[in-house]
């Protein structure tokens, strides 16, 4: 990969021609689903003025029915990601210990890492490629305050079981642990179970409408917990005058309507899974280590082949207009070994991977084989 190369830039500069499935963004809402809802407000002006500070009180409404979380009222924060960074930052001290996974979704590490924490991480690059309540137990010690529990786990796409769940929540609960809990691809796995089904007090979950209901652009997010827990994170909100309205009329037109469309978005979604593991595996030397993925998102293993996630990133994204993303991004032990590839998108997109997938693999597996 050439040292200036900025893929973003790039797949942005040319947005109209690239197949996006690099984010585990979802391309399968129909978009009248929240057009009409965005033109009102625009026709409207609400862009104009604040929105209501907690949020608009439908919305809110409809996201504790969409969780079923009750006693544990939701907040609004700018995408999930910023749920994830005041909740460290709030309940982190220095010192303190988190037991997360490798691989993972890097940046809630940084979050922690500025806290003074540290992230003791499970290598989980191997069955069942999650955490164990038995791996979490070994882990935890004298500074250890939270555990991270991401399910189904990006960049991976393995999920939980009902019962590890539990055990885990549990676990988490008779050593005073908290449990952070993110749920933004949970509409995809079947079976899916919240910790704080079992957990209440300890668990704070985390949630988004980027890639159920397909808006990652809108960036809104936010966690649900307890009153008293969640009035500590809250101390770090930076938005005191509310988010986004365009992303609250929008998310409140797709949850009102989303048991109409999620299940057509889930199984379109799984016959693109095992399209993207079947054109992956029939190159020799990938592996899918995880299928069928409970995401959105799953890897496929390149280690045997001798071709760098990073030049073959760039060689889809260049050569055939195919953008997925290098494994280093989402682990440092096994970031070298696989490719994350996304697949909530038009069957159309996964046509275009599948006959570009054999062909950048074979144009990089040359250019390798007199190196080995």
């Amino acid at each position: 990969m050439t040292a200036a190369f900025d893929a973003f830039r790039y797949a942005h500069a040319h947005r109209r021609e690239i197949v996006w499935l690099s984010q585990n963004t979802n391309h399968l809402v129909p978009p009248e689903v929240v057009r009409g809802a965005l033109e009102e407000a625009i026709a409207e002006r609400r862009y104009e003025g604040y929105p209501p500070a907690a949020g608009d009180p439908e919305l809110l409404e409809l996201i504790q029915n969409d969780l079923g979380l009750r006693g544990a009222p939701p907040f609004l924060t700018a995408g999930g990601t910023e749920a994830l960074y005041m909740i460290m930052r709030a309940l982190l001290a220095p010192g303190d210990e988190v037991v997360a996974s490798d691989p993972s979704y890097l940046i809630i590490h940084k979050f922690i890492e500025l806290a003074g924490a540290r992230p003791n991480c499970v290598d989980i690059y191997r069955p069942p490629f999650r955490l164990t309540a038995d791996a979490v137990a070994e882990r935890v010690g004298p500074r250890t305050k939270m555990v991270l529990l991401i399910d189904p786990l990006n960049p991976l796409g393995s999920g939980y079981p009902r019962e590890e769940v539990r055990a885990i929540a549990e676990l988490a609960h008779d050593r005073h642990l908290t449990v952070v809990n993110d749920v933004t691809y949970r509409d995809y796995s079947d079976g899916h179970a919240l910790a704080a089904e079992f957990a209440p007090e300890e668990t704070i979950t985390v949630w988004s409408v980027s890639k159920n209901c397909g808006l990652a652009g809108m960036r809104l997010g936010g966690y649900s917990a307890r009153p008293e827990l969640s009035q500590r994170i809250a101390r770090f909100n930076t938005n005191d005058l509310g988010v986004n309205i365009l992303a609250q009329m929008a998310a409140r037109a797709a949850l009102r309507t989303k048991p109409s469309w999620i299940g057509g978005v889930v199984r379109t979604s799984r016959e693109n899974c095992r399209r993207v593991h079947d054109a992956g595996r029939a190159v020799p030397g990938v592996t899918a280590p995880i299928a069928p993925s409970r995401a959105n998102m799953t890897i496929l293993d390149i280690a045997a082949t001798g071709v760098a996630p990073p030049a073959l990133q760039e060689e889809l994204l260049v050569h055939h207009g195919v953008f997925v993303r290098a494994g280093s991004y989402l682990s440092p032990g096994h970031g070298s070994r696989f490719v994350r590839v996304s697949f909530s998108n038009p069957p159309s997109d996964i046509d275009r991977f599948v006959r570009s997938w054999p062909e950048a693999m074979q144009a990089l597996m040359a250019r390798a084989a007199p190196a080995r």
